[in-house]
């Protein structure tokens, strides 16, 4: 007879394969019923854990969220030079987009734009994101330039993938990931502290 999952292991189930249906079927498209029937479970099982689907999708995003940005600060710890953060962070991020495809999905391009809690909540990653890069911008600049400059390359990433996945293309991180940092470092190099 196969064990049961622990509480903690039967949310996280529930929520990989609750992003799988949604980013197939988009939220308006997934019911609680898709979800349950997709993690073998009975839908008063998924109501314990999640008490709609509301709650279920904000979860996702956070969740989603939560994995980018540990795949970039995990590729740029202990990297102190400019250059090698800019490459291994746009490559953590494209890797991340090529790997993790339904995350991505779900986080970007779900048809949920609209909705002002779901906003929030990618508003939130993006912020996050900033906050992430920002302290890696070396130049001496006020911090209110720093932030746009990071506003800047989080928004040169997101544009980038959003034209990969938009336009079903194969494509190879790594050298996506060479030529946005070598436009993005190209950049960063020539900011500097108006006198």
């Amino acid at each position: 007879m196969a064990s049961r999952l622990t509480a903690t292991a039967r949310r996280e189930q529930l929520l990989e394969v609750a992003l799988g249906v949604f980013a197939q079927s988009g939220y308006h498209g997934t019911s609680m019923n898709d979800v349950a029937e997709a993690a073998g479970v009975t839908k008063p099982v998924l109501y314990q854990h999640f008490q709609s689907k509301r709650e279920l999708y904000q979860a996702l995003l956070d969740e989603v969220g939560n994995r980018m940005l540990a795949a970039i600060r995990m590729a740029t710890a202990g990297v102190s030079e400019g250059r090698r953060q800019t490459e291994l962070g746009f490559r953590a991020y494209f890797r991340w987009v090529a790997d993790d495809h339904a995350a991505y999905i779900l986080l970007y391009d779900s048809g949920t734009g609209l909705d002002e809690e779901f906003s929030k909540v990618r508003r939130g990653v993006t912020a996050a994101m900033v906050r992430a890069v920002a302290p890696l911008i070396t130049a001496d600049i006020d911090d209110e330039h720093r932030l746009t400059v990071a506003h800047a390359l989080v928004g040169l990433a997101e544009g980038a993938s959003r034209r990969l996945v938009e336009h079903g293309l194969d494509f190879d991180p790594d050298e996506v990931s060479r030529q946005v940092s070598e436009l993005a470092w190209g950049g960063l190099r020539s900011v500097h502290r108006r006198s």
